[in-house]
């Protein structure tokens, strides 16, 4: 019997020295820190933060001037779940976040835990009806939120749920930084 080949999206990521200059960092990789580590860090969290890129010129009523367009980062906090290799979240449409994000894909997700922190450096896309029927049940149980007044604009796609896909990961545990700092790189999804 054939078996079955692992999806690149659930492969684990590759893990290495974190580039910190400075630090203090082993150039070897014993003592870095197992996926599993993040993943469980990542499931437990209840507030992460989410920083996105705002892609607009500053003023949109308002010819544009020869001055580059706002590409500040945006920063704010948003309940979520670390579901099938990724970060799963919904937002208003209307929110920063969500008009950041159909400008530039790109963005940055932390665990709330500082001391245990987990970083990913990932790119959004808007989660398919499967992943948000997944995602909706396991978010009211996390949250103990009702989210029957929303699920027919989630259902529908007129609201979005967020998925984002990671490329780096950073694992940076105070207790241990300069023994167990890690990177880690993912291979590129389906």
């Amino acid at each position: 019997m054939p078996t079955k080949k692992k999806s690149k999206a659930h492969r684990p990521p590759q893990a290495s020295r974190p580039h910190m200059p400075g630090y203090g960092l082993p150039t070897s990789s014993e003592g870095l820190l197992p996926w599993s580590w993040a993943e469980q860090r990542l499931k437990k969290s209840h507030n992460y933060w989410i920083t996105t890129v705002k892609s607009a010129w500053p003023d949109t009523s308002a010819p544009r001037k020869v001055s580059p367009p706002n590409v500040s980062p945006h920063t704010m906090v948003v309940w979520g779940l670390w579901q099938d290799g990724r970060f799963l979240f919904s937002t208003g449409s209307k929110s920063r976040k969500a008009r950041n994000l159909a400008q530039n894909t790109n963005c940055v997700i932390c665990t709330e835990d500082a001391d245990e922190a987990v970083i990913v450096e990932g790119v959004a896309e808007i989660a398919d009806v499967p992943a948000r029927r997944k995602f909706l049940s396991a978010y009211e149980r996390k949250y103990k939120f009702d989210m029957k007044g929303m699920k027919q604009e989630i259902f529908s796609m007129k609201e979005p749920v967020f998925a984002v896909r990671p490329r780096l990961a950073f694992g940076l545990w105070e207790k241990y930084f300069v023994e167990k700092s890690t990177r880690w790189k993912f291979q590129p999804g389906p």
